[in-house]
């Protein structure tokens, strides 16, 4: 059964997440006509999209990325106001850590390259920076930049659905996806659905977050090697007295403390009186094999750090609300953003494997998977390090020369 009455579109994007609403809102802004399907409920809690909160930086070791957060940063504004309401909230962001980590000095060295302004500061100029709420040890050094702030996550997903909806895209949820191919007459790509389903367009963008992989290797034989791993977002109460201190109004960055573990975190906001602080790793499962609960060894890791840095002002004894969440994980921690290949050619676009830190660059991803499907590349951006070829032979991806930042556990 055809269940778009005979209407073939120009783009079927596959998976309404952030990735796949943001796709759909920038092809169906181009005047492609576009369908967004999703499995679930749309603003569903099962993948990598839901919440309160995530942060934005542009201090990233891999040049490739800076590029990326600063057009997103311009992107986020740009749809905002054609919305009429605000899901990215700007403040300063705060990077720590060992004086000698590979990591954190390729972050500075990057930021000096793409002329991001930074500071570097010693423990003593990190108390006085932030008036004693950060403490670090006497051999770390502390990274300022003025390109951090806050993304409201569901808020930015129906943002997008919303602005494509407003631009004449057909939405459809619970359409879960059980086939994609090419029909040989037509050359148009057919995608089944759930209870029978077809839908025809010409192009096609698969952005199934955890489920990449699964529906990947089903409709075209290709095992991309992106890994879904639970993690868990911890929150934690703020001593009485210095709620304000914590918050954006009052000057408080996102921050990032590099090292074993990798521990972010963002200003009190969604939560008055609490403040967000997890580890940045997560448990290797499929999505449906989540246990929803925090990993023990993570929230011990979470209290040493706690009372170190902050000195008693927030409570590290244990978190008062934890919220699971997924990642999509590649060897190399860096994006899958590229043509499918085989049957489908250049008619098929996957971007996935967004491994815990793609959801700031959303609209830039959008962007590119729009240009790719409406004419075959993408303005402005280096795509080599995202291809699919770089995994061939049992490689890992790409080569980098810094420390890991992300373990499974």
């Amino acid at each position: 059964m055809e269940n778009s009455g005979g209407r073939v579109f120009d783009v079927i994007v596959i998976g309404a997440g952030v990735m796949g609403s943001s796709t759909a809102y920038q092809t169906s802004k181009r005047g492609l006509k576009t369908l967004l399907l999703e499995q679930f409920d749309f603003l569903h809690h099962r993948g990598s999209s839901h919440g309160e909160s995530r942060t934005t930086r542009a201090t990233y070791p891999e040049d490739y990325y800076s590029h990326m957060v600063v057009e997103s940063t311009r992107l986020w504004e740009e749809a905002e106001a054609e919305i009429g309401y605000r899901v990215y909230f700007k403040t300063s962001q705060f990077d720590m850590g060992p004086s000698d980590n590979k990591s954190l000095l390729a972050v500075v060295d990057s930021c000096r390259k793409n002329s991001i302004p930074v500071r570097v500061l010693d423990p003593a100029r990190v108390i006085e920076e932030f008036s004693g709420l950060f403490r670090i040890p006497e051999d770390w050094i502390g990274v300022v930049t003025q390109e951090g702030g806050v993304i409201k996550p569901t808020k930015a997903v129906s943002m997008f659905q919303a602005l494509a909806l407003r631009n004449g895209a057909v939405l459809r949820d619970n359409s879960r996806v059980t086939n994609i191919y090419k029909d040989v007459e037509t050359d148009e790509i057919v995608v089944v659905a759930g209870g029978g389903g077809r839908f025809r367009g010409r192009k096609c963008v698969i952005t199934a977050g955890p489920w990449t992989k699964k529906l990947i290797e089903r409709v075209r034989g290709l095992v991309l090697p992106i890994q879904p791993l639970e993690t868990t977002v911890h929150y934690w109460k703020i001593r009485e007295g210095h709620e304000g201190k914590f918050t954006i109004e009052g000057g408080f960055p996102t921050f990032a403390s590099y090292g074993e573990p990798y521990i972010y975190g963002t200003p009190s906001m969604e939560f008055p009186g609490l403040i967000k602080i997890p580890v940045h790793a997560g448990r290797a499962c499929e999505p449906e094999e989540r246990t929803w609960a925090a990993a023990p060894a993570m929230v011990e890791a979470l209290r040493g750090w706690i009372e170190g840095r902050f000195g008693g002002l927030v409570d590290g004894d244990r978190p008062v609300m934890t919220q699971s969440c997924m990642y999509s994980m590649t060897p190399d921690e860096d994006f899958v953003i590229d043509f499918l290949g085989g049957e489908f050619g250049e008619d098929a676009v996957v971007c996935g494997g967004f491994s815990g830190h793609g959801f700031k660059m959303s609209p830039v991803v959008g962007r590119i998977a729009a240009e790719l499907v409406a004419s075959g590349k993408a303005e402005g951006v280096d795509l080599t390090h995202f291809r699919v070829g770089r995994f061939e032979g049992d490689c890992k991806g790409n080569v980098k020369d810094f420390d890991d930042q992300v373990k499974a556990h």
